[in-house]
């Protein structure tokens, strides 16, 4: 059965999860020309990995708010962006600098993304909350 709790657990764990990608974009954003990182290798762009809360079948949970969870940070495999530098120190033999594979466009939208999502869940669990005072205040008359 549906309850306004659930959508305020569901609305409070998009909250968690939106603040995760965020901070991971400004952690890619922050080391987008981090060229040489513990491993010796430039930095790699992160990304946010997002699964439902939902512990039963789709069936059991109809009408229930369902949350969300990270369930891993990983490491984005596209290969490096090459820059000619010859005379950086990371640059190799033929004057290139392998740079992190991050597009500041993608990071600001990712960004945006997230502050819309998370402030649209604000506003969820502010509609709640003022939907749980009206009905005591029903209850009062």
């Amino acid at each position: 059965m549906p309850t306004l709790s659930s959508a305020i657990s569901a609305s409070a764990s998009a909250l968690a999860a939106q603040r995760m990608r965020v901070e991971v974009a400004v952690s890619n954003l922050a080391n987008a020309e981090s060229t040489r990182g513990p491993n010796g290798e430039p930095y790699r762009r992160r990304d946010v990995v997002l699964q439902s809360n939902q512990p039963m079948g789709f069936e059991d949970t109809l009408g229930e708010a369902v949350g969300v969870k990270v369930v891993d940070v990983v490491e984005d495999q596209a290969p490096f962006q090459r820059r000619y530098d010859p005379a950086h120190v990371d640059a190799d033999a033929d004057g290139y600098v392998a740079l992190p594979n991050i597009e500041t466009t993608t990071e600001m939208t990712d960004m945006m993304t997230a502050s819309r999502a998370y402030q649209a869940n604000l506003a969820a669990i502010s509609i709640i909350r003022d939907m749980l005072q009206k009905a005591l205040d029903l209850g009062k008359s």
